[in-house]
């Protein structure tokens, strides 16, 4: 019996219906609306697809964007000065610098400048230590979405055995550090990171009761490498000849597992959704709701 699909497509529309009313409600009772400052240095055709998708998202639940498209070419000096008048702008709540940067710009130091109260992606580390702590202001938007899908989806988290494939600091670490958390909702797991250096990766997969990959390599898991009713999050996005995969080879896995996200239309479209919430939490931060 194939498993169930937790379909990310679905579950972003249900939280895009809620952030709509919650905006409606903050710019009615206290006259503010959300904005985001999305800034794309150079010509990345890829970059300009996501930054596109944003404004979209944007328009679609009445945040304020304003988009800055500036130069391959430009100083990292320029930029950080532009981060900065941002910062001080009263009408944006949430400041991203769509990655990745030129070769001369530092992107640790472009991160570094983001006002932490404005870092809706949650990367500058004052955000990626309160995140540790289990007091966030804000959650990674990848790693966020996927605790929404789990909760959503009815899947148990406390006590699960979780696996977590990559130790990336935009997915793995952050979704090992959200999941073992003790008091919060969808949490409170057991969880080990594999990597690269890890002797035996399907040792640890086949003890999973969560699978989260983001490996970043098309199909790395099969379908030896779990057991049965397994919860399989696909994090990847692959673009090969025969079209978009991840980096779980879906169609053997999909057999042996109870619930798997598709590629696309699992894990992507709540990346979007969650940095949309983030912004609107910092709408609310800032005037003190």
């Amino acid at each position: 019996m194939s498993a169930m699909l937790i379909k990310g497509s679905e579950v972003a529309k249900q939280i895009k219906e809620e952030l709509k009313q919650e905006i409606a409600n903050i710019k009615e009772n206290n006259n503010i609306i959300p904005g985001l400052a999305t800034i794309l240095v150079g010509e990345n055709e890829a970059s300009k697809v996501y930054v596109g998708a944003k404004e979209k998202a944007c328009k679609e639940l009445g945040i304020f964007s304003k988009r800055i498209d500036i130069a391959e070419n430009t100083t990292e000096a320029d930029l950080l000065s532009l981060i900065k008048e941002l910062n001080q702008d009263p009408a944006i709540h949430g400041i991203l610098v769509q990655l990745p940067l030129p070769k001369h710009i530092h992107e640790t130091e472009v991160l570094y400048t983001i006002d932490p109260r404005k870092d809706v992606d949650a990367f500058h580390p004052v955000n990626v230590g309160k995140l540790m702590l289990g007091v966030p202001d804000f959650l990674p938007c990848t790693p966020h979405g996927i605790q929404e899908l789990l909760v959503r989806s009815g899947i148990e988290t406390d006590g699960a055995e979780v696996v977590v494939l990559g130790r990336s600091n935009i997915v793995g670490k952050p979704i090992a550090n959200m999941l073992i958390q003790k008091n919060r909702k969808g949490a409170n797991a057991t969880v080990t990171i594999c990597h690269t250096g890890t002797k035996d990766v399907a040792l640890h997969t086949r003890r999973a009761d969560i699978l989260i990959v983001a490996a970043g390599k098309p199909k790395t898991v099969t379908a030896d490498m779990v057991k049965e009713g397994v919860v399989v999050i696909d994090v990847g996005v692959n673009r090969l000849p025969t079209g978009l995969v991840g980096d779980v080879d879906f169609e053997t896995v999909k057999e042996k597992a109870k619930a798997i996200t598709p590629v696309p239309g699992g894990v992507g479209p709540m990346t979007i959704v969650m940095l949309m919430k983030n912004t609107v939490q910092s709408a609310k931060m800032h005037a003190g709701i």
